[in-house]
């Protein structure tokens, strides 16, 4: 059983019968050791009783009146944040309702960092207690940004983007796709070595260094695990069983739905559905195609029994894979009864 990810506090976690998150005093304490509630030695004294009586009482409330006595104007704005962010976990029936709720009505108002957390969690949680390192390489896509690159032999190679630009800067090359074509950085021990099925398992000695890299491509194993992780999501959130597969192109003369994983593929899907004229160089963004097949037609609407919704993620102009996991949950087809 590997207790992966530790930094999320997933285990201060409650798991209610219907395997949905339930927020704790102790999931509550972990946001007060982060960076930014964390004390310092330049903490003032109104800071440091404020957070002392929060270790205490993590749902204690305090005055707006007390915040504005905090002398560093940085920490009060992080500490407002925080409350409002607490407030609606609080009033939330579960983690999973209140991530549901963030994307609906006027729009976030959470910062990106918390929202990825979140996903982090949520795919923790989904992965259960016995994962493969696979599982969990690829979990990483869901909740950080991915460096993409595509080798001379064609491999289509994905590597965590903070860390490709912190090896970057340290190697002192000029260009991070340069850095992530030359093989014999990525296999180099201690920077990004190649996670494959024969060496897996190193994945869990070092689960929060994001330092493997995985290619991407359709009939590696990589892309299959990430279909996998992509039904379980779905599952999840939504109580709905589909199969995802993937696909080497989009050939229905009777395409009727589709949904952008990420802002990129977002757009590509858009205008190839509306027959616009797309650049080879836009359509080279395409990293995968999907196609997803619900397994009961009770859950979709009438007009798309019988019919798929395909999926694509793809790269930016940066060269970044932006996952953006809640478009699965609120761009489907589904019946009004789901």
């Amino acid at each position: 059983m590997h207790n992966f990810w530790p930094s999320t506090s997933y285990k201060t976690l409650q798991v209610n019968q219907d395997n949905q998150l339930i927020v704790t005093d102790d999931f509550l304490r972990m946001y007060l050791s982060r960076p930014e509630l964390s004390l310092i030695p330049q903490s003032c004294l109104k800071e440091r009783q404020i957070h002392e009586e929060l270790v205490i009482n993590p749902r204690q409330e305090v005055s707006e009146e007390m915040l504005q006595q905090i002398q560093d104007k940085d920490v009060l704005a992080n500490y407002q944040i925080w409350f409002r962010y607490r407030k609606k976990l609080l009033e939330a029936r579960s983690l999973e309702s209140f991530y549901m709720g963030l994307f609906k009505g006027d729009g976030v108002d959470v910062p990106p960092l918390f929202i990825n957390q979140l996903v982090q969690i949520f795919i923790c949680h989904l992965l259960g207690h016995q994962p493969k390192g696979m599982d969990g390489r690829v979990g990483e896509i869901f909740f950080r940004t991915q460096k993409i690159s595509v080798l001379e032999d064609g491999i289509v190679m994905a590597a965590d983007d903070e860390t490709v630009n912190r090896n970057a800067q340290t190697e002192g090359f000029d260009n991070i796709i340069d850095l992530l074509n030359k093989p014999s950085f990525l296999t180099r021990k201690l920077d990004l070595d190649v996670l494959n099925e024969d060496n897996e398992e190193i994945y869990w000695t070092r689960d929060e260094d994001f330092d493997f890299a995985i290619p991407l491509n359709i009939g590696q194993k990589p892309i299959q695990n990430f279909c996998d992780i992509l039904e379980r999501w779905i599952n999840h959130f939504l109580g709905v069983e589909v199969k995802i597969t993937p696909l080497q192109a989009i050939s229905d003369p009777q395409w009727i739905w589709h949904v952008g994983l990420d802002a990129a593929a977002t757009e590509i899907l858009n205008a190839l559905y509306n027959k616009e004229f797309l650049d080879p160089s836009n359509l080279s963004r395409i990293i995968c195609l999907f196609r997803l097949d619900f397994l009961d037609i009770r859950d979709i609407r009438p007009e798309m029994v019988g019919k798929p919704v395909y999926l694509a993620i793809a790269k930016n102009e940066n060269h970044e894979l932006k996952l953006k996991p809640q478009n699965l949950l609120f761009n489907l087809p589904l019946a009004k009864a789901s």
